[in-house]
């Protein structure tokens, strides 16, 4: 075979293999043209990503499996601890997540829904719960948390503690906690396990220090607790006995 006809052969493989892309690339862009606004009666999928144009990520719609760990200042929980349950996870302009919607139920475990709204570079500070143990037992309501430590920060704080010595551990959770820089649940309203309506104040330390409760019994009471949750006063001392209080009338 001579030169030219090798030069010959190159240029016409080189001309179809142009040809060849340039078809590919019309017919893609046709296909993807006309699924831009398809519409489906249903769709199968594990999980969506919602992104801006730039293709910065905004929410996330996923099953238990590939769900979103989180992140925070670029970093991406992969170490996170648990499994996160199927829902929908929300994030930032920053890229930071900022809250979740999330649903499971587990026929050993009881079940749950949570909405949660996170404090920035943290964790939830605003959560709307059901949860729900096997038994039947349930908590539906309203938790309001504290959390002074930047997540990051926390897990940091997680890895460190995890290398301690075992008995150590517990002190050094203690004084991270005594120094109020763990997540504490600070307000919770609801319906308690118990059945009993409940409002709870709690301290720094998510400790309750005032609680106003009517059980199911229809009996109303209010405890005011001291630092290690003992009740110290309660109004009415007897919640089955109600004290008539009396107004003299000045003359």
């Amino acid at each position: 075979m001579n030169q030219s006809k090798i030069e010959k052969e190159l240029r016409i493989i080189k001309i179809y293999a142009a040809c060849a892309t340039v078809t590919c690339a019309v017919l893609f862009g046709i296909v993807f043209k006309a699924i831009k606004n398809e519409k489906f009666e249903e769709i199968d999928v594990e999980r969506i990503n919602i992104v801006e144009k730039d293709g910065k990520l905004r929410m996330v719609i996923s099953n238990q499996l590939r769900q979103h760990p989180g992140t925070l200042d670029g970093i991406t929980f992969d170490e996170r601890k648990g499994q996160r349950p199927p829902g929908i996870m929300f994030f930032g302009e920053n890229g930071n997540e900022v809250g979740g919607l999330v649903f499971d139920g587990d026929n050993s475990g009881g079940q749950g829904g949570s909405l949660t709204f996170d404090k920035f570079r943290g964790d939830q500070t605003i959560q709307f719960i059901h949860d729900e143990n096997i038994n039947g037992t349930c908590f539906a309501g309203l938790k309001m948390n504290d959390q002074n430590m930047p997540l990051n920060d926390l897990l940091n704080k997680q890895k460190e503690i995890a290398n301690l010595p075992k008995e150590q551990q517990d002190s050094a959770w203690k004084k991270l906690r005594d120094q109020g820089l763990l997540m504490a649940e600070r307000l919770r309203i609801g319906k308690d396990y118990d059945k009993s309506s409940i409002l709870k104040m709690k301290d720094a330390k998510g400790k309750v220090r005032l609680e106003l409760r009517v059980e199911a019994d229809g009996n109303a009471k209010i405890n005011f607790l001291d630092e290690s949750e003992k009740v110290i006063y309660s109004l009415p001392a007897d919640s089955k006995k109600r004290t008539k209080i009396e107004f003299k009338k000045e003359s």
